[in-house]
């Protein structure tokens, strides 16, 4: 076990997590003259340009190591925010965002991949959980310096945020490479039939598509519907900020993953994840009580953050390749594919009734416990 590369990643994965103009991120660009219409369409390109970068990242980064692909995508992260402090246009902002493109695409399956092989299979799901709650804890502190330090200073938020992503980019460097000594470097010929495997394996095709319809529902409602839901509610917008910090809390459990498989068994642990999902769902989508809602979301936000460090740990445990990146990229697209078309969907469905977009969830989240099921019994048992 590398714990060196272990605490340096969780050291970066709590500094880029804090983002110290999150709560005011769309404030931030109104008050640069940049329109909400301008946000989406930054938006927009940037998950476009994310998918484009997906696979040719995974082999780059197998071809130059995962110690010098962090190096490079730290530093753009470190540039992107400075472009940000100092953006005061659509044209500066986009630039951000598609720095920001290049870095998440590169990034992807690649940090988790240094901690998978720096801390062995055995421990990988314990590690992903406090990884992740550590991006969460890095949130949080920033949310709450910015409540009593910061408040009105934007340009303090982004000066402090370019000092964080500073400090990661720093860390960054004294990571130690992870290949394995047998590996060879990636390249093209190398990906065509590592993709053709992948889509030829019914099995993992399937298991990809259960996380991604447990995915996109927790996106989709924890981050649009939800304020929907809580406006049909009859909250205020000062109750909606608390229950923000409270939801962002809950995310911390992913920590006790582990726990949780241990004692109930990593199958039986994600088929109850996904049936809270689904019943948090339901009940979104049959009251307009806030207690009740805010149970819902809450449950929702639990049942996600618990079944990212199992699904990232049963993910890495089907790579036999040692292109470990450019195997877990291809994984991404098949995710974020599924992703956008089952997006579209929620968004027509809450334009038009927002209870039919709960219930969408919940067949997504009933839909992806039943494949998670065939996986399972196929591969697992």
């Amino acid at each position: 076990m590398n714990k060196k590369n272990i605490y340096l990643m969780y050291g970066i994965a709590l500094l880029q997590g804090m983002v110290f103009y999150g709560p005011i991120a769309t404030l931030y660009r109104q008050a640069q003259g940049v329109s909400v219409m301008q946000i989406t369409i930054i938006e927009s390109i940037s998950l476009a340009l994310c998918l484009i970068l997906e696979l040719p990242w995974g082999i780059i980064a197998d071809k130059i190591g995962y110690k010098h692909t962090m190096m490079i995508c730290c530093g753009l992260y470190f540039v992107s925010k400075i472009i940000f402090w100092q953006a005061d246009s659509f044209g500066d902002f986009l630039l951000e965002r598609l720095l920001l493109s290049i870095v998440i695409a590169g990034l992807s399956g690649v940090d988790t991949s240094v901690l998978y092989l720096s801390c062995g299979k055995n421990k990988s799901q314990q590690v992903f959980g406090i990884y992740n709650s550590l991006q969460t804890s890095g949130l949080m502190i920033a949310a709450l310096i910015f409540s009593i330090v910061v408040k009105d200073d934007y340009k303090m938020a982004g000066f402090l945020t370019v000092l964080s992503y500073g400090v990661a980019a720093l860390l960054s460097v004294f990571i130690n490479e992870v290949h394995n000594e047998d590996s060879h470097h990636s390249s093209v010929n190398d990906f065509l039939p590592l993709l053709r495997q992948t889509l030829k394996n019914k099995y993992l095709l399937v298991f990809l598509m259960s996380v991604a319809f447990l995915n996109e529902t927790h996106q989709t409602i924890t981050v649009f519907l939800n304020q929907l839901q809580y406006v049909k509610c009859g909250l205020s917008a000062s109750a909606i900020g608390y229950i923000y910090i409270g939801v962002t809390l809950a995310g911390l459990c992913g920590v006790l993953s582990m726990r949780l498989t241990k004692k109930f068994g990593l199958t039986r642990t994600a088929i109850i994840l996904y049936l809270a999902a689904f019943f948090s769902c339901v009940i979104m989508a049959f009251t307009a009580n806030p207690w009740l809602s805010v149970i819902a979301i809450l449950i929702l936000r639990i049942s996600f953050s618990l079944f990212q460090p199992l699904q990232t740990h049963l993910q890495n445990n089907q790579i036999v390749t040692h292109n470990r990146a450019t195997a877990l990229s291809i994984n991404a697209v098949i995710i974020d594919s599924v992703g956008i078309g089952t997006n579209v969907v929620f968004g027509v469905l809450a334009d038009y009734n927002l209870p039919v977009a709960f219930l969408l969830g919940a067949g997504l989240c009933g839909l992806g416990a039943i494949l998670f099921a065939i996986f399972a019994r196929a591969v697992i048992s």
